[in-house]
Protein backbone atom coordinates (compact mmCIF):
# COMPACT_ATOMS: atom_id res chain seq x y z
CA UNK A 1 0.00 0.00 0.00
CA UNK A 2 1.34 3.36 -0.74
CA UNK A 3 -0.85 5.74 0.60
CA UNK A 4 -3.70 6.76 2.79
CA UNK A 5 -6.14 8.09 -0.24
CA UNK A 6 -8.93 11.18 1.09
CA UNK A 7 -11.94 9.99 1.96
CA UNK A 8 -14.44 11.19 -0.89
CA UNK A 9 -17.60 13.04 -0.73
CA UNK A 10 -20.59 12.66 -2.02
CA UNK A 11 -20.11 15.18 -4.51
CA UNK A 12 -16.67 13.15 -5.02
CA UNK A 13 -18.74 9.70 -6.00
CA UNK A 14 -20.53 12.19 -8.66
CA UNK A 15 -17.76 13.31 -10.09
CA UNK A 16 -16.55 9.98 -10.39
CA UNK A 17 -19.63 8.99 -12.48
CA UNK A 18 -19.53 11.69 -14.34
CA UNK A 19 -15.95 12.50 -15.03
CA UNK A 20 -15.91 11.75 -18.88
CA UNK A 21 -19.81 11.10 -19.54
CA UNK A 22 -19.97 10.86 -22.68
CA UNK A 23 -23.85 11.42 -22.62
CA UNK A 24 -25.89 10.86 -19.32
CA UNK A 25 -28.35 9.12 -21.15
CA UNK A 26 -26.48 6.60 -22.59
CA UNK A 27 -24.55 5.29 -26.03
CA UNK A 28 -26.38 5.50 -28.96
CA UNK A 29 -27.79 2.40 -30.68
CA UNK A 30 -25.07 3.01 -33.39
CA UNK A 31 -22.35 3.52 -30.71
CA UNK A 32 -23.02 0.04 -28.91
CA UNK A 33 -21.07 -2.03 -31.41
CA UNK A 34 -18.45 0.16 -32.72
CA UNK A 35 -14.98 -0.26 -31.27
CA UNK A 36 -11.90 2.36 -31.51
CA UNK A 37 -8.50 0.87 -29.59
CA UNK A 38 -6.28 3.35 -28.27
CA UNK A 39 -3.67 1.75 -27.86
CA UNK A 40 -1.49 0.82 -31.13
CA UNK A 41 1.43 0.92 -32.56
CA UNK A 42 3.09 1.46 -36.16
CA UNK A 43 6.46 0.13 -37.35
CA UNK A 44 7.83 1.30 -40.82
CA UNK A 45 9.86 -1.07 -43.32
CA UNK A 46 11.44 2.20 -44.64
CA UNK A 47 14.80 2.44 -41.65
CA UNK A 48 16.62 5.07 -44.37
CA UNK A 49 13.65 7.65 -43.97
CA UNK A 50 12.60 6.14 -40.44
CA UNK A 51 16.05 5.13 -38.79
CA UNK A 52 15.64 3.28 -35.56
CA UNK A 53 16.61 5.06 -32.70
CA UNK A 54 14.90 2.85 -29.83
CA UNK A 55 15.51 4.49 -26.25
CA UNK A 56 18.68 3.23 -24.29
CA UNK A 57 19.58 1.62 -27.52
CA UNK A 58 17.91 -1.44 -26.85
CA UNK A 59 15.12 -1.94 -29.60
CA UNK A 60 12.06 -4.56 -28.36
CA UNK A 61 11.93 -7.88 -29.63
CA UNK A 62 8.18 -7.05 -30.97
CA UNK A 63 9.02 -3.88 -32.81
CA UNK A 64 12.26 -6.23 -34.80
CA UNK A 65 10.00 -9.44 -34.82
CA UNK A 66 6.72 -8.69 -36.21
CA UNK A 67 6.37 -5.08 -37.19
CA UNK A 68 3.69 -3.24 -38.64
CA UNK A 69 3.00 -0.49 -40.63
CA UNK A 70 0.18 1.87 -40.83
CA UNK A 71 -1.33 0.19 -43.74
CA UNK A 72 -0.82 -3.59 -41.99
CA UNK A 73 -2.36 -1.58 -39.26
CA UNK A 74 -5.62 -0.85 -40.98
CA UNK A 75 -5.71 -4.33 -42.49
CA UNK A 76 -5.72 -5.70 -39.00
CA UNK A 77 -8.33 -3.11 -38.05
CA UNK A 78 -10.83 -3.63 -40.86
CA UNK A 79 -10.56 -7.94 -39.78
CA UNK A 80 -11.34 -7.08 -36.72
CA UNK A 81 -14.18 -4.30 -37.13
CA UNK A 82 -11.95 -1.65 -35.53
CA UNK A 83 -13.22 1.70 -36.56
CA UNK A 84 -10.16 4.16 -35.09
CA UNK A 85 -7.31 3.90 -33.18
CA UNK A 86 -4.64 5.74 -31.26
CA UNK A 87 -1.25 5.00 -32.70
CA UNK A 88 0.91 5.42 -30.14
CA UNK A 89 4.83 6.28 -30.41
CA UNK A 90 7.12 3.26 -30.56
CA UNK A 91 9.92 4.17 -27.92
CA UNK A 92 11.51 1.55 -27.61
CA UNK A 93 12.12 1.47 -32.27
CA UNK A 94 12.41 5.14 -32.62
CA UNK A 95 13.31 6.95 -29.27
CA UNK A 96 11.52 10.24 -29.45
CA UNK A 97 11.18 10.99 -33.07
CA UNK A 98 7.82 10.36 -33.47
CA UNK A 99 7.85 11.54 -37.53
CA UNK A 100 6.55 7.81 -38.69
CA UNK A 101 3.49 8.08 -36.28
CA UNK A 102 2.79 11.57 -37.44
CA UNK A 103 3.01 10.50 -40.94
CA UNK A 104 0.59 8.12 -40.31
CA UNK A 105 -1.99 9.99 -39.07
CA UNK A 106 -1.24 12.68 -41.70
CA UNK A 107 -2.36 9.74 -44.47
CA UNK A 108 -5.21 8.35 -42.40
CA UNK A 109 -6.72 11.16 -40.31
CA UNK A 110 -10.20 9.16 -40.71
CA UNK A 111 -8.76 6.39 -39.00
CA UNK A 112 -5.96 7.39 -36.86
CA UNK A 113 -4.79 9.99 -34.23
CA UNK A 114 -1.66 10.07 -32.66
CA UNK A 115 0.46 10.12 -29.43
CA UNK A 116 3.74 11.23 -29.62
CA UNK A 117 6.98 11.00 -27.02
CA UNK A 118 9.27 13.24 -26.25
CA UNK A 119 12.49 14.07 -23.93
CA UNK A 120 10.60 15.49 -20.72
CA UNK A 121 14.15 16.94 -19.37
CA UNK A 122 15.59 18.29 -22.77
CA UNK A 123 16.34 21.86 -23.11
CA UNK A 124 14.06 22.32 -25.82
CA UNK A 125 11.19 19.87 -24.21
CA UNK A 126 8.92 22.60 -24.52
CA UNK A 127 9.25 23.25 -28.29
CA UNK A 128 9.14 19.56 -29.09
CA UNK A 129 5.69 19.48 -27.55
CA UNK A 130 4.91 22.10 -29.37
CA UNK A 131 6.36 20.51 -32.87
CA UNK A 132 4.17 17.44 -32.38
CA UNK A 133 1.09 19.07 -31.36
CA UNK A 134 1.48 21.54 -34.76
CA UNK A 135 1.91 17.71 -36.28
CA UNK A 136 -1.53 16.66 -35.59
CA UNK A 137 -0.35 14.23 -32.61
CA UNK A 138 -3.22 14.69 -29.98
CA UNK A 139 -1.94 12.62 -27.29
CA UNK A 140 1.63 12.56 -24.70
CA UNK A 141 2.59 9.63 -23.78
CA UNK A 142 5.68 8.86 -20.65
CA UNK A 143 7.93 5.56 -21.26
CA UNK A 144 9.33 4.84 -17.65
CA UNK A 145 9.07 1.25 -17.74
CA UNK A 146 8.16 -1.61 -20.48
CA UNK A 147 9.86 -4.71 -22.17
CA UNK A 148 13.21 -2.98 -22.69
CA UNK A 149 13.81 -1.04 -19.62
CA UNK A 150 12.32 -3.61 -16.36
CA UNK A 151 11.14 -1.91 -13.30
CA UNK A 152 10.37 1.83 -12.35
CA UNK A 153 12.62 4.68 -13.71
CA UNK A 154 12.49 7.66 -11.23
CA UNK A 155 11.61 11.50 -12.03
CA UNK A 156 8.19 10.67 -12.72
CA UNK A 157 6.84 13.92 -10.88
CA UNK A 158 10.31 15.95 -10.96
CA UNK A 159 9.49 19.34 -11.17
CA UNK A 160 11.84 20.32 -14.21
CA UNK A 161 8.52 18.32 -16.15
CA UNK A 162 6.10 20.92 -15.00
CA UNK A 163 6.63 23.14 -17.93
CA UNK A 164 5.46 20.00 -20.12
CA UNK A 165 2.22 19.12 -17.81
CA UNK A 166 1.41 22.80 -18.07
CA UNK A 167 1.39 23.09 -21.51
CA UNK A 168 -0.57 19.52 -21.59
CA UNK A 169 -3.27 21.23 -19.11
CA UNK A 170 -3.64 23.98 -21.78
CA UNK A 171 -4.25 22.16 -24.83
CA UNK A 172 -6.69 20.05 -22.83
CA UNK A 173 -4.62 16.76 -23.41
CA UNK A 174 -4.83 13.51 -22.29
CA UNK A 175 -0.80 12.35 -20.71
CA UNK A 176 -0.84 8.69 -21.05
CA UNK A 177 1.66 6.82 -18.29
CA UNK A 178 3.46 3.38 -18.86
CA UNK A 179 4.22 3.18 -15.16
CA UNK A 180 4.56 0.42 -12.28
CA UNK A 181 3.07 0.47 -9.04
CA UNK A 182 6.44 1.71 -7.52
CA UNK A 183 5.75 5.15 -9.27
CA UNK A 184 2.01 5.51 -7.68
CA UNK A 185 4.05 8.20 -4.96
CA UNK A 186 4.79 10.17 -8.08
CA UNK A 187 1.77 9.55 -10.02
CA UNK A 188 -0.08 11.40 -6.55
CA UNK A 189 2.32 14.26 -7.24
CA UNK A 190 1.31 14.78 -10.61
CA UNK A 191 -2.84 14.34 -10.03
CA UNK A 192 -3.21 16.36 -7.28
CA UNK A 193 -0.78 19.78 -9.50
CA UNK A 194 -2.64 18.93 -12.54
CA UNK A 195 -6.46 18.38 -11.67
CA UNK A 196 -7.38 18.51 -14.93
CA UNK A 197 -4.87 16.92 -17.37
CA UNK A 198 -6.39 13.52 -17.91
CA UNK A 199 -3.79 10.80 -17.28
CA UNK A 200 -4.23 7.41 -18.38
CA UNK A 201 -2.61 4.33 -16.59
CA UNK A 202 -1.23 1.93 -19.36
CA UNK A 203 -2.46 -1.70 -18.60
CA UNK A 204 -3.58 -0.14 -15.69
CA UNK A 205 -0.07 0.23 -14.41
CA UNK A 206 0.64 -3.45 -14.09
CA UNK A 207 -1.33 -4.81 -11.09
CA UNK A 208 -1.33 -8.16 -9.84
CA UNK A 209 -4.51 -9.82 -10.08
CA UNK A 210 -4.02 -13.71 -9.53
CA UNK A 211 -4.99 -13.86 -5.82
CA UNK A 212 -8.60 -13.41 -6.84
CA UNK A 213 -11.30 -11.24 -5.29
CA UNK A 214 -11.56 -8.81 -3.00
CA UNK A 215 -8.08 -8.28 -5.12
CA UNK A 216 -6.08 -6.94 -1.83
CA UNK A 217 -2.72 -7.27 -4.06
CA UNK A 218 -4.43 -4.42 -6.55
CA UNK A 219 -5.96 -1.97 -3.34
CA UNK A 220 -3.79 0.95 -4.63
CA UNK A 221 -5.64 0.84 -8.22
CA UNK A 222 -8.90 0.91 -6.50
CA UNK A 223 -7.55 3.33 -3.88
CA UNK A 224 -6.67 5.20 -6.51
CA UNK A 225 -10.22 5.66 -8.22
CA UNK A 226 -11.03 9.12 -6.11
CA UNK A 227 -9.38 10.68 -8.39
CA UNK A 228 -11.30 11.90 -11.60
CA UNK A 229 -8.63 12.84 -13.82
CA UNK A 230 -7.35 9.34 -13.36
CA UNK A 231 -8.38 6.75 -16.50
CA UNK A 232 -7.38 3.24 -17.20
CA UNK A 233 -6.36 1.72 -20.39
CA UNK A 234 -7.81 -1.69 -20.27
CA UNK A 235 -5.19 -3.85 -22.97
CA UNK A 236 -4.54 -7.14 -23.99
CA UNK A 237 -2.38 -7.44 -20.84
CA UNK A 238 -5.32 -6.75 -18.55
CA UNK A 239 -7.86 -9.53 -20.21
CA UNK A 240 -5.20 -12.34 -19.87
CA UNK A 241 -4.28 -11.19 -16.63
CA UNK A 242 -8.06 -11.13 -15.51
CA UNK A 243 -8.35 -14.74 -15.84
CA UNK A 244 -5.09 -15.57 -13.81
CA UNK A 245 -4.83 -17.90 -10.67
CA UNK A 246 -7.72 -17.00 -8.55
CA UNK A 247 -8.89 -14.49 -10.64
CA UNK A 248 -12.05 -14.13 -12.97
CA UNK A 249 -13.32 -11.81 -15.64
CA UNK A 250 -16.69 -11.76 -14.33
CA UNK A 251 -15.24 -11.03 -10.45
CA UNK A 252 -12.91 -8.12 -12.00
CA UNK A 253 -13.96 -6.18 -14.19
CA UNK A 254 -17.48 -5.27 -12.59
CA UNK A 255 -15.16 -4.25 -9.61
CA UNK A 256 -13.03 -1.92 -11.43
CA UNK A 257 -16.40 -0.71 -13.34
CA UNK A 258 -18.01 0.23 -9.60
CA UNK A 259 -14.61 1.49 -8.57
CA UNK A 260 -13.81 4.08 -11.61
CA UNK A 261 -17.17 4.20 -13.61
CA UNK A 262 -17.16 2.97 -17.52
CA UNK A 263 -16.38 6.35 -18.92
CA UNK A 264 -13.22 6.18 -17.21
CA UNK A 265 -11.50 2.97 -18.74
CA UNK A 266 -10.71 2.48 -22.33
CA UNK A 267 -9.78 -0.27 -24.52
CA UNK A 268 -6.98 -0.73 -26.18
CA UNK A 269 -5.08 -3.94 -27.77
CA UNK A 270 -0.99 -3.48 -28.01
CA UNK A 271 -1.24 -4.72 -31.28
CA UNK A 272 1.50 -5.70 -32.09
CA UNK A 273 3.63 -5.39 -29.26
CA UNK A 274 0.90 -7.79 -28.01
CA UNK A 275 1.15 -10.75 -30.93
CA UNK A 276 -2.31 -10.85 -32.89
CA UNK A 277 -4.02 -10.95 -35.20
CA UNK A 278 -6.19 -8.22 -33.69
CA UNK A 279 -9.13 -10.10 -34.27
CA UNK A 280 -8.31 -12.29 -31.32
CA UNK A 281 -7.91 -9.57 -29.29
CA UNK A 282 -11.18 -7.65 -30.00
CA UNK A 283 -12.91 -11.36 -29.18
CA UNK A 284 -10.88 -12.13 -26.04
CA UNK A 285 -11.75 -8.56 -24.73
CA UNK A 286 -15.88 -8.96 -25.68
CA UNK A 287 -15.95 -12.42 -23.69
CA UNK A 288 -13.71 -10.72 -20.75
CA UNK A 289 -16.52 -7.59 -20.39
CA UNK A 290 -19.41 -9.92 -21.21
CA UNK A 291 -20.96 -8.89 -17.82
CA UNK A 292 -20.73 -5.77 -17.88
CA UNK A 293 -24.13 -3.64 -18.98
CA UNK A 294 -24.29 -2.97 -22.68
CA UNK A 295 -24.12 0.99 -21.79
CA UNK A 296 -20.65 0.04 -20.15
CA UNK A 297 -19.25 -1.67 -22.55
CA UNK A 298 -20.18 0.73 -25.24
CA UNK A 299 -17.78 3.02 -22.77
CA UNK A 300 -14.71 1.00 -22.66
CA UNK A 301 -14.79 0.32 -26.09
CA UNK A 302 -15.41 3.63 -27.99
CA UNK A 303 -17.07 6.04 -25.30
CA UNK A 304 -14.08 6.68 -23.26
CA UNK A 305 -11.63 7.07 -25.92
CA UNK A 306 -13.51 10.27 -27.59
CA UNK A 307 -12.89 11.98 -24.45
CA UNK A 308 -9.67 11.15 -24.32
CA UNK A 309 -8.71 11.85 -28.52
CA UNK A 310 -11.84 14.22 -29.33
CA UNK A 311 -9.94 13.47 -33.20
CA UNK A 312 -11.27 10.32 -33.13
CA UNK A 313 -15.11 11.36 -32.61
CA UNK A 314 -14.67 13.68 -35.90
Amino acid sequence: MFFMPPRPSERGRKDRCLAGAINPAGPREDQLDEVFDIHTHVISPDTVRYPLAPLGGKQSDWSRTRPVDAAGLIAQMDAAGVAKAAVVHASTAYGIDNSYVADSVAAHPDRFTGVFSIDMFAADAGAQFDRWSRAGLTGLRLFTTGSTHPGQAEGLADPRTFPIWERAQAAKMSVCLQMQPEGVPDLLILLKRFPTVPIVLDHLARPKLADGAPYRAAAWLFDLAVYPNLYLKLTSRTVEQSAEGASTPEAFFPKLVAAYGANRIAWGSNFPSHAGPMSHMVDAARRALASLSDADRAAIFSGTARTLYPALAR
